[in-house]
């Protein structure tokens, strides 16, 4: 399944995979939010599936910002994975 970014009320919208095939364009679209507009809150309501390449992007993503003035955040309830793993490696 594609991937689609749509910038919602500040909030990006994700749906489909993130995984190897569209981790990099994942990971490209978000770093320019973050560089441009400073806090990003992405939304996974949608995300129907991650594998470890869309896993890491996320964990890069937090563990970067955590320590910056910008602020990168996730908010809704798909992708049980991104719990589990956040989880495992001590984020969440």
């Amino acid at each position: 399944m594609a991937l689609q970014i749509n910038l919602r009320n500040g909030v990006c919208m994700i749906e489909g995979s993130i995984n190897t095939t569209t981790a990099k364009m994942f990971k490209s679209h978000v770093k320019a939010l973050m560089d441009k507009i400073g806090n990003v809150t992405i939304n996974i309501d949608n995300v129907k599936e991650i594998d470890v390449t869309g896993l890491s992007v996320l964990r890069e993503f937090y563990l970067n910002h955590k320590n910056s003035k910008g602020a990168f955040s996730i908010t809704g309830n798909g992708c049980k994975e991104i719990y589990h793993d956040f989880k495992t490696y001590g984020i969440a």
